[in-house]
């Protein structure tokens, strides 16, 4: 039997249920990383720094969750919130030469799969940090424009226009 996240939350806030928060994780770490490995240009281990620390911080403020929204929503807020913070405090312009991912040869489909991913990957690395967070959290993530605009605390036609403007640029880039 599956618990849904309303249940799963209820757990955690009445008997401080570290299994039930576990099974929270499990079902969102995946996506959260994804997420701050787009926003962190491909930097895996600083996406799971922040990853850590988005599950520390949800673990701690689950008390402020109201249920108005999706818990998924709330949990790419703080996600979108802990990148911020790193971004904000973060000096040095060096980090951009680590963040090219490594290339191996393949053949075949895989390898042509392979190449557009990192087309992609690349594509996105053009956009803004408000572009590319609406674009991964819309198009990759499945979020609502409303849900993205919560997540990214700002208006929903903001969201739109990111989003448009994201796609607009990706179109481009990718162009053959």
């Amino acid at each position: 039997m599956s618990f849904s996240d309303a249940d799963l939350i209820a757990r955690v806030l009445l008997n401080e249920d570290q299994n039930a928060f576990g099974e929270l994780v499990s079902r969102y770490q995946s996506a959260v990383r994804g997420f701050l490995l787009k926003m962190t240009n491909g930097d895996a281990h600083l996406a799971d720094d922040l990853a850590q620390e988005t599950f520390l911080k949800a673990w701690r403020k689950l008390h402020g969750f109201r249920g108005g929204s999706r818990f998924s929503t709330w949990l790419f807020g703080i996600a979108h919130n802990e990148w911020r913070m790193h971004a904000r405090t973060r000096k040095d312009a060096a980090l951009e030469d680590l963040l090219q991912p490594p290339v191996e040869p393949e053949t075949g489909d895989e390898a042509a799969r392979s190449r557009l991913r990192l087309d992609v990957n690349d594509a996105l690395k053009t956009l803004t940090p408000a572009e590319r967070a609406a674009i991964v959290l819309c198009c990759q993530n499945g979020l609502t424009h409303e849900e993205a605009a919560q997540a990214l605390d700002c208006p929903i036609g903001t969201v739109k226009t990111h989003v448009l403007r994201g796609k607009e640029k990706l179109r481009r880039r990718l162009a053959l």
